[in-house]
């Protein structure tokens, strides 16, 4: 039986007293795959940091379940240029998702190293362990991240744009990998996107954040809904 992990109620958003988002409704429960889609400036980044406990709304409440901990959950931001040059090998990259689990412990304990490790293995990028990923491709860059937010959290996974500025066949293997995660391993997803075609090819639930009405709902409901179609027929 699926928990209830995450639930919406009538949350609105605003920047300098600009409303962003206004009263959203919609949950999240184990196992699901929700991808949050919209037009750039519809409010997806701003709905992540609220979920992340980042950003308060003016209005309505975030409730998340008491089964879900901080340290259940792990976040996937988009890079900035400096990040991705950033000089750290792989392995310290991916440890350092356990930091926020480490408490006041100096030094990290042998349980974060085995899970660093086991998150290593998991994604298929031991050969890469101890390379410094500013030297990494894209594609590669990715896969580290997710294994970093692997090492912060088991249940949840909030993925911002995870396959922004990839090549097509490195986007197919990446989402390939998100929905293993999902299908095979129970891990709930959020994932923030601007491609529609993929989120209802893999996501169960979908998003659709709008400036005048939102949707939320089965991607097969979406599909059907005059939004979704409305929004296919752009994209042809």
């Amino acid at each position: 039986m699926s928990t209830e992990l995450i639930k919406c109620e009538n949350v609105s958003f605003s920047y300098d007293s600009l409303s962003v988002i206004r009263d959203l409704s919609f949950s999240v429960s184990s196992g699901d795959y929700l991808c949050i889609v919209g037009e750039n400036g519809s409010g997806k980044s701003t709905l992540t940091k609220g979920i992340l406990g980042l950003k308060s709304p003016t209005k309505g409440k975030i409730v998340k379940s008491p089964e879900l901990r901080s340290d259940d959950v792990g976040y996937l931001p988009q890079q900035t240029p400096a990040q991705k040059d950033f000089p750290a090998s792989v392995f310290e990259v991916v440890i350092s998702g356990r930091l926020n689990s480490r408490g006041l412990r100096p030094f990290y304990s042998k349980k974060d190293k085995m899970m660093a490790h086991d998150n290593i293995r998991r994604l298929g990028i031991e050969n890469l362990m101890y390379r410094s990923y500013r030297d990494l491709s894209g594609g590669q860059q990715q896969r580290v991240l997710l294994a970093r937010a692997l090492c912060a959290g088991k249940k949840l996974l909030i993925l911002d744009e995870p396959v922004t500025g990839l090549d097509p066949i490195v986007t197919e293997e990446m989402y390939r990998l998100i929905l293993e995660l999902n299908r095979k391993e129970g891990i709930s997803i959020i994932m923030v996107s601007h491609d529609i075609t993929s989120a209802a090819k893999y996501a169960d639930h979908i998003l659709h954040l709008n400036f005048e009405k939102s949707f939320f709902g089965t991607t097969e409901d979406y599909i059907k809904s005059p939004m979704g179609r409305y929004f296919f027929s752009e994209e042809k």
